[in-house]
């Protein structure tokens, strides 16, 4: 059973039938006929309230991490997996989430170690996703290491329902920057030598989630100081992805990735049929296409080779409206950044296409922003070579030093 069909199956279905009937009769005796009694109240269950104060990012476990990657052991590092509090932007709800905080070796600088929350690109959106259950937090230590050779605290957050109760929301943006924003609170609970100086760094999936958390850093973020996020390949706006109606083509990566978009979706919109925007092997194959990313390649490729163009896409105009719309939905930018960014796009990126990116920024530019766009040629999604620039760019805003910004006419 797909991990849609297993949610839906669970969700509770209540079937409610009125009759009312009025009768005007009267007996022998001069009796009337009492009308029928009221159905019993249904009621639905209360959400947990949201945290406040500071009980956001209030930790409800923690355990000290050993099976970690060494990379990070050889630089004296220590990591902590936590249980923090935060808040679903889907509902509102008070949610917990899991999260992995990096300590760096040695003692703290004036100040308190400055803290770095990163955005983990899409690993799957079933609960054994989850990065905290990795040694490499799934491959996400690539990102951890340079900044802990920095002195920073580092925090990964799993993101809402990536290993505890409930769905995962993949690519709504208010809980990822909630989750991010939180994870920072969480890692000075951990480390009370810990700033309350931070910036984000994600990339993809996690690039959205950097980039709304710049958009919350005010509004969500009080009490912490807000110095700037690197967003890397960031999935800003999808809505590109059905712009042209039921002829656009899709690439490979985004045929793949599709199941997950849709398993997101349908967490806000749960009347989406999946079958009016994915068919055949997809469709057939759910058990593997949202397996995580890096599970069950082979098949994943059997699947993919069966693909045919009529596969994916959405099946009528209405539908393609609908998809678009809720896409836009979720895209960003969506209010001002309460901090610099820094954007980097890969020019040969198949999966979130340039150009995009590009249209969010220039949205974001003329609402305010300031930027840094960068976008490189013979780079591809989320590619690695973009990182130590990003990490530059962030020591640079830990310093003081101002931030470029190509919205004023520089280079773009």
């Amino acid at each position: 059973m797909t991990g849609l069909s297993r949610r839906r199956a669970g969700w509770p279905v209540i079937f409610a039938l009125t009759a009312v009937v009025v009768l005007a009769a009267c007996g022998a005796d001069g009796a009337t006929v009492p009308p029928p009694s009221a159905p019993a109240a249904t009621s639905t269950p209360a959400l947990p309230p949201a945290p406040t104060g500071d009980d956001r990012g209030a930790l409800t476990a923690q355990t000290p991490v050993a099976d970690i990657d060494p990379a990070i052991t050889n630089l004296g590092a220590t990591a902590t997996r936590v249980v923090y509090r935060s808040t679903s932007g889907v509902d509102g709800a008070g949610t917990e989430v899991v999260g992995t905080v990096f300590t760096p070796a040695g003692p703290a600088p004036e100040g308190g170690w400055p803290v770095v929350t990163v955005g983990h690109g899409t690993t799957g959106v079933t609960d054994d996703c989850a990065p905290s259950a990795s040694p490499t937090l799934s491959g996400t230590t690539g990102l951890v290491v340079p900044l802990l050779q920095r002195g920073y605290v580092v925090t990964v957050s799993d993101y809402q329902g990536l290993g505890t109760d409930g769905p995962h929301p993949y690519l709504e943006p208010v809980t990822a920057a909630y989750n991010l924003i939180d994870a920072v609170r969480a890692a000075r609970n951990v480390v009370p030598e810990a700033s309350t100086r931070w910036a984000a760094l994600g990339v993809s999936q996690g690039g959205q989630a950097s980039w709304a958390a710049a958009e919350h850093a005010d509004d969500y973020g009080d009490g912490l100081e807000f110095v700037g996020s690197a967003n890397l390949s960031p999935a800003a706006d999808l809505s590109g992805i059905m712009a042209e109606g039921t002829a656009a083509p899709l690439s490979l990566p985004q045929k793949m990735i599709l199941p997950y978009l849709l398993e997101g979706l349908s967490v806000l919109h749960p009347d989406l049929d999946p079958a009016d925007y994915m068919r055949g092997a997809l469709a057939d194959n759910q058990e593997i296409t949202l397996s995580c990313v890096t599970a069950r390649l082979s098949e994943k490729w059997t699947v993919a080779t069966q693909l045919t163009p009529e596969d994916t896409g959405p099946r009528t105009e209405a539908a393609a409206e609908r998809m678009n719309g809720w896409l836009e939905e979720i895209a960003l930018p969506r209010e001002r950044a309460e901090g610099p960014m820094l954007v980097v796009v890969g020019e040969r990126d198949n999966l979130i296409l340039p150009q995009w990116t590009s249209e969010a920024v220039d949205k974001a530019c003329a609402q305010g922003d300031v930027i840094e766009f960068e976008s490189r040629p013979g780079e591809g999604h989320a590619d690695g070579r973009a990182v130590p620039g990003a990490v530059q760019w962030i020591a640079d805003r830990f310093a003081g030093e101002q931030a470029p910004n190509t919205c004023d006419g520089g280079a773009r």
